[in-house]
């Protein structure tokens, strides 16, 4: 067998994996707290910013596009969630960070996804788990590396 025919192979675990999980995290998250894994994301991210982020800034940690950050903002300040604050000396920009509110319950969300997660991965030790880690970790570097270098090349 070929190299190439091994990492094919490789990646299609990988992906299995990884969707089978995320099939499950959305089920939990929808029946358990009536919500989405993108709006999880979303208050992940600002939970991790207390100062707040631009809509730009949100889609860059998220890699999504603006438009798709948009709507879940506008549902979760609808709700209380989530916070517009100018900037101040920028009339248009506005930063977004979570309510007392919105932390409160992103915070039971994130105990519960911990939980899930330790769950799903029970099969897998912690030192396994953290070299596991330490490897992709190496590995998504890498490919960034490469994937700029092929953007400054054209």
């Amino acid at each position: 067998m070929t190299s190439a025919k091994d990492r094919v192979r490789l990646w299609l675990r990988l992906l299995k994996v990884v969707r089978g999980i995320e099939t499950d995290l959305r089920e939990k998250l929808r029946r358990e707290h009536n919500t989405t894994l993108p709006r999880f994301d979303v208050m992940a991210a600002l939970s991790r910013h207390p100062e707040g982020l631009k809509m730009s800034q949100l889609s860059g940690v998220l890699r999504v596009s603006n438009g798709n950050v948009t709507g879940i903002a506008d549902r979760l300040s609808d709700e209380g969630l989530v916070e517009r604050v100018a900037v101040p000396g920028d009339r248009r920009a506005i930063v977004l960070r979570l309510t007392p509110e919105g932390l409160a319950v992103f915070e039971g969300q994130a105990q519960a996804h911990e939980s899930w997660i330790d769950e799903l991965l029970s099969g897998v030790s912690p030192e396994e788990a953290r070299s596991m880690a330490e490897r992709l970790k190496a590995f998504a570097a890498a490919t960034e590396a490469t994937t700029k270098e092929h953007e400054n090349a054209n």
